[in-house]
């Protein structure tokens, strides 16, 4: 099962290989244009995200605020006026949902995070990989957090019985640094109630992706549920 997976995982990014194959001729800057373009037509239209023909999630106008807002608001957003902060330095947007009510991941501390997320494609209006499925249901994405006075690090556990969907997809072990720039802000653990688990949507430029999207230059959107342990 797991190898027919991983297969499957390969075809898939093969075939976006091959899309990215006809852009090769575009210089680095020009793709970076490109999807500085991307991202901000994005953040103005009314963002509906579908797969198959069904939605995803109604993403609508994003209000863009900036990280002294985001500090002056106890570093929240305010989700009813659909509050995105942008962090400068890296390009990335976060949208946090819910907190959750667990505990943040302390100094010098390394905690086991699950995650059930998807990863949109931007650049390519497209749902890319996503672990809530049935074939992953009893396998979240798993992840070893560390906090090292305030540079958070990680990397996906590739152990379980179907390993790192995002390893396989991919083949890095390093968790995607828009991720870990959610975690500073998050207070994770174990929850009986959706209520209480965190859950963040992120806008990733690929500077900050995973490997492929690095590599191509596109952005992606991910939402994310997170527990900690």
């Amino acid at each position: 099962m797991k190898k027919y997976l991983v297969l499957c995982l390969a075809m898939i990014v093969t075939a976006i290989a091959v899309v990215s194959c006809g852009q090769s001729a575009t210089s680095y800057a020009e793709q970076k244009r490109r999807e500085s373009k991307v991202v901000e037509s994005f953040l103005k239209r009314d963002v509906v995200l579908m797969h198959r023909g069904d939605t995803l999630l109604h993403v609508g106008k994003i209000t863009v605020i900036s990280e002294e807002d985001f500090v002056n608001q106890d570093s929240t957003t305010d989700v009813g006026l659909n509050e995105y902060v942008r962090f400068a330095r890296t390009g990335i947007y976060m949208q946090i949902v819910r907190k959750g009510t667990g505990s943040y991941i302390g100094e010098n501390e390394t905690r086991r995070v699950s995650a059930r997320f998807w990863e949109y494609n931007i650049m390519g209006d497209s749902l890319q990989l996503s672990n809530t499925n049935s074939a992953y249901i009893a396998n979240p994405e798993v992840m070893n957090i560390s906090n090292n006075y305030g540079t958070f690090s990680g990397s996906y556990d590739t152990s379980s019985a179907l390993g790192s969907l995002i390893y396989n997809m991919y083949g890095s072990s390093s968790v995607i640094a828009g991720w870990l720039a959610a975690m500073p802000y998050l207070r994770l653990g174990r929850q009986n109630s959706e209520v209480g688990v965190a859950k963040v949507r992120l806008i990733v430029p690929h500077s900050q992706g995973q490997l492929h999207a690095t590599t191509n230059v596109y952005p992606c959107f991910y939402e994310l549920v997170l527990t900690g342990s």
